[in-house]
């Protein structure tokens, strides 16, 4: 597979997407980055190289202040500006697109998937909430996302655990018109889809002790993610 990098200019300045394109390409899945760490991410990589194989095109999109080599994100507004202004060019490859992201770039990827007329929303290590802060929840953002979306969310990240996650049910009451994915926690009519990853922390590492291997765990994120995206209703 051959890869391609585009430098897209935003007004929060100079993003790049690294394209994994797919043959035939029947979706788009564009996937950012966290306030942490960059394209390189375990979960991130994974995904590029097991969708193309079906059909789906991943693009990794890095958002302006880590192009620039900033070690410190930007803050929200001006992500969501990044975001908005370079997504012309993921539309510009054909197929519907998906909006994604890890962590804050999940964060994006739900407040602006409405506004986009994203097909649906993948969130990868949503952070619920900060580190031992509960009740600074953020699940408005996830339930006001207006598309269908997928959370897969490690079993000890401390940014929020499966568990803490409001009923998959509640909120917008919203029907994505998807029948429930194995292994995640579906309402009958719900504004998300919930896949609990057992032992991955904030980064989806799983301790050498756990009873699944490291490749093991991106196995299954990646066949959940590809499942999920497998079962949208593309417009």
């Amino acid at each position: 597979m051959t890869t391609r990098t585009e430098s897209v200019d935003t007004p929060a300045g100079e993003a790049r997407v690294t394209w994994h394109p797919a043959d035939a390409a029947r979706l788009v899945l564009a996937v950012g980055h966290g306030a942490g760490g960059g394209i390189e991410a375990r979960d991130l990589q994974a995904l590029a190289a097991a969708l193309p194989g079906r059909g789906i095109t991943v693009a990794l999109v890095e958002q302006p202040w880590r192009v620039a080599g900033k070690k410190v994100a930007a803050a929200p507004k001006v992500l969501d500006e990044g975001w908005r202004a370079l997504w012309p060019a993921l539309l510009a490859a054909g197929p519907p697109v998906v909006a994604g992201g890890r962590s804050a770039g999940a964060r994006v990827a739900c407040r602006t998937a409405a506004g986009l007329g994203a097909a649906g929303v993948l969130a990868l290590a949503f952070p619920l909430h900060p580190p031992g802060r509960p009740e600074k929840s953020r699940a408005e953002e996830l339930l006001g996302a207006g598309r269908p979306t997928l959370v897969v969310q490690g079993g000890r990240d401390p940014f929020g655990h499966p568990d803490e996650f409001p009923p998959a049910g509640s909120g917008s009451g919203l029907d994505p018109g998807l029948d429930p994915a194995p292994g995640a926690r579906p309402g009958p009519r719900t504004p998300y889809e919930l896949v609990a990853v057992p032992h991955g922390d904030h980064g989806f590492a799983v301790p050498k002790r756990a009873d699944v291997t490291q490749a093991e765990t991106l196995a299954a994120i990646t066949g959940a993610v590809a499942e999920w995206l497998d079962r949208l209703p593309l417009r």
